[in-house]
């Protein structure tokens, strides 16, 4: 579990990654929806930090993501 955010909760979250990353790796990043927040790592530092974005500003994100 990530030692940054063992806080947050005492199990490990289901992390996933777009399918439109490549297996070659490359700069993605991996998501893990929880209750309360959207938690956002760096797939290549899986221990690494890890961002909690609430879920209002998630789906802003999003939708503003699609939008482009």
């Amino acid at each position: 579990m990530n030692t940054e955010a063992a806080w947050l909760t005492t199990s490990e979250p289901a992390w996933f990654k777009s399918s439109y990353s490549g297996a070659e790796g490359g700069d993605c990043v991996e998501v893990a929806p929880t209750p309360g927040a959207v938690w956002v790592r760096d797939s290549k530092r899986v221990t690494g930090p890890v961002l909690a974005v609430g879920a209002e500003a998630w789906s802003a994100f999003i939708a503003a993501a699609g939008a482009r």
